[in-house]
């Protein structure tokens, strides 16, 4: 379930709204990494490369919007 609001998300900001606004914060082996939406999307190749389960939050301005630790 979490996995399809996700891609909710992600398809309002692309489609829908200023891409510009969202940041995402994954994890990258040991570390966590945070950035735009846009960048994330060039560096995962649309999700192929990076998992939406390292999807740690998704960032619209300063609010949290998604976030894998709540349910």
């Amino acid at each position: 379930m979490r996995k399809g609001l996700l891609q909710e998300i992600m398809s309002k900001a692309i489609y829908a709204d200023d891409i510009n606004l969202y940041k995402v914060c994954y994890r990258d082996r040991d570390a966590y990494k945070e950035v735009t939406l846009r960048e994330f999307l060039t560096i995962s190749e649309n999700l192929q490369l990076i998992p939406a389960n390292r999807i740690i939050y998704v960032k619209r301005g300063n609010d949290i919007i998604y976030s894998k630790r709540h349910k």
